[in-house]
């Protein structure tokens, strides 16, 4: 199968030797997304709330680059520096999803690249 690269301007550029997102078939596999600006590359500042509001964001990006949107998203792993911010996380993440509720991992983590409290990847069907 041919392998697409997704990239936009409009989410981060990726930080190090990957892709925003791979489309093979019809499924896209996207990297997960810590929250940086993708206006200034930088890391959003504040708490996890805002965070993980960036990251959501980031992530509506990458979807939109290919066409997609929650509703078609399978499977997301969360990633998480401290467990008790996931009630706040759920809280934001469940926003993005109303109705359509992918499965979904939770992960515990002891750091995440450029000091970020959250990651959160996505796979989905096109």
């Amino acid at each position: 199968m041919k392998l697409e690269i997704v990239s936009t301007d409009k989410a981060p550029a990726a930080i190090g030797p990957y892709s925003q997102a791979v489309k093979c078939g019809n499924m896209l596999f996207c990297s997960g997304q810590i929250p940086l600006d993708p206006l200034t590359g930088e890391l959003v500042k504040g708490n996890i709330t805002r965070q993980a509001g960036q990251v959501m964001d980031n992530i509506t990006a990458v979807l939109s680059a290919a066409r997609a949107g929650f509703n078609d998203v399978l499977k997301t792993t969360i990633y998480l520096v401290d467990m008790a911010d996931f009630a706040a996380v759920n809280e934001v993440y469940g926003s993005y999803f109303p109705q359509h509720k992918p499965a979904r991992s939770t992960v515990a983590v002891h750091s995440l690249p450029r000091g970020a409290l959250l990651e959160i990847e996505v796979v989905v069907a096109l």
